[in-house]
């Protein structure tokens, strides 16, 4: 169920005003497990048991794991969390991939090939997966005690609003607002509400028409493509993927703020970057952050030498490209931003520096660009070809004239993506955020938007977020 359907935003009302009606804690919990159920449910109504199962195993390890005193019994009793998770994730996400690939290597030695087994992607797999290790890592940590109740570690894993693709949280983050729900706030509802036509806007108004357009660049013959056609491509497909995912963190923190909950930002301006190590700041943070706390550390960070720090850099950005996708091509582009941040440790975030704020934001977005090609290609083969149409060498036989709104609407989308670098640009917030009226406008302007938005999808077909998939 997508936010901006219609029988989402015909059922969320009833499950606020039932939500803040409730007398209790308790039952408000149980009103948002349910609700957050039967939203889950929707979608994908075959995997709920199997997450509902894999989650009390979780519970009962995570209750074992903290009464243990016994070193190698708690590290036996956590490996066993990780491995059932990891083996939910591998059998949904992987499976076809790695007979793909096994067969690729019988057909090199003239053997017979396995049938492949259809396995259906459970929506936010990953996502799921990864909270879920979270949980277990640091109630064996001592970061987080085990849930109270296994109802409030189910609606930890079911909570509706980040469910989906995020943002990524950890379990200590959210127990206190679980175990003590917020009453009703005009002051929440309102940010709350705000927050959501921030994101409807981006996701309908700027991705989804970008989208169309890099669709029809992306699946044409890229050896017909002109050089301009290309880079237009790569460039709507660059402000689609970040207004999508970015449109879907601000819809789901906005309508957990509707409810009284509070969670964390997933982007800060990733465009403005000024190196890929910066950029991996501000991208998909929630994810960035797992990787750093419960993978690049404990392998040991760069506390080590600089030849194992940079063998860890690779490891973590080699399985986070996998995480994106179960392909050789997100295994080739978590390796390309592997590589610039190993060149940013060496010299290069040094040498930005010293080239100028400006400078430095193009060149980084340019690099973020090519890494974007990696990530959107259908295939491995399909990215020579591409490259040699972005360098000038395609025969322009394909035309892909973009209609005047995606022009528009890609100069929209850059815009808001890079004036935040120029500068200035600090002083003029600050500015509107100290003027009431200027202030007043602005969040009658962003809700007018929402409904122009929301209009918008009534009228033309959905279209899912691009990390529903992941």
């Amino acid at each position: 169920m997508l936010f901006y359907e219609p029988l989402f935003l015909t059922c969320f009302p009833f499950l606020l005003v039932l939500y803040f009606a409730a007398g209790d804690a308790r039952a408000k919990r149980w009103i948002l497990l349910t609700g957050s159920g039967l939203f889950y449910l929707w979608g994908e109504p075959l995997f709920v048991p199997v997450v509902v199962v894999s989650a009390l195993v979780d519970h009962l390890l995570a209750l074992r794991i903290a009464r243990t005193p016994n070193a190698a019994t708690r590290r036996a009793l956590l490996t066993l969390g990780v491995v059932q998770n990891l083996a939910i994730l591998v059998i949904y996400k992987y499976t076809s991939f790695a007979i793909e690939s096994l067969n690729l290597l019988l057909a090199a030695g003239r053997l017979g090939a396995l049938p492949l087994w259809q396995i259906a992607l459970p929506i936010g797999v990953s996502f799921v997966a990864f909270e879920k290790i979270t949980y277990l890592v640091d109630s064996y940590r001592g970061v987080s005690k085990p849930a109270r109740r296994f109802s409030d570690y189910c609606l930890f894993v079911f909570f509706f609003p980040k469910l989906l693709a995020g943002p990524i949280l950890k379990y200590h983050e959210i127990d206190g607002q679980i175990a003590a729900p917020r009453g009703f706030a005009w002051n929440d509802f309102g940010h709350g509400l705000l927050r959501f036509s921030r994101g409807i806007f981006k996701k309908l108004i700027i991705a989804d028409p970008l989208g169309g357009y890099a669709d029809q660049v992306f699946g044409a013959d890229p050896a017909g493509l002109s050089a301009a056609t290309a880079w237009f491509g790569v460039a709507c497909f660059t402000l689609q993927i970040y207004f999508d995912f970015s449109g879907y963190s601000d819809m789901a923190i906005g309508i957990a703020r509707m409810l009284g909950f509070s969670l964390r930002e997933n982007f800060n301006l990733p465009y403005i970057a000024r190196s890929i190590t910066d950029f991996w700041r501000r991208w998909h943070i929630s994810l960035t952050t797992w990787i750093r706390d419960y993978l690049y550390i404990p392998l040991g960070g760069n506390r080590v030498s600089d030849l194992v720090t940079t063998r860890n850099l690779w490891i973590c950005f080699l399985l986070s490209g996998l995480w994106h996708g179960a392909s050789w091509n997100f295994v080739l582009w978590g390796a390309y931003n592997g590589l610039f941040l190993t060149l940013d440790r060496l010299f290069l975030e040094r040498a930005l520096k010293r080239s100028g704020a400006m400078v430095a934001t193009l060149l980084t977005l340019l690099i973020v660009m090519i890494g974007w090609v990696i990530f959107r290609s259908p295939n491995t083969a399909h990215l020579g070809s591409f490259f040699a149409a972005l360098a000038g060498l395609g025969q322009s036989t394909t035309a892909l004239t973009p209609a005047a709104s995606v022009i528009w609407t890609a100069a929209l989308g850059a815009a808001l993506s890079l004036i935040p670098a120029l500068p200035g640009f600090a002083a003029l917030r600050a500015a509107w955020q100290g003027g009431a009226v200027l202030r007043l406008a602005g969040n009658i302007g962003l809700g007018l938007l929402g409904i122009v938005a929301i209009a918008r999808a009534v009228a033309i077909p959905f279209q899912p977020f691009i990390y529903f998939r992941f």
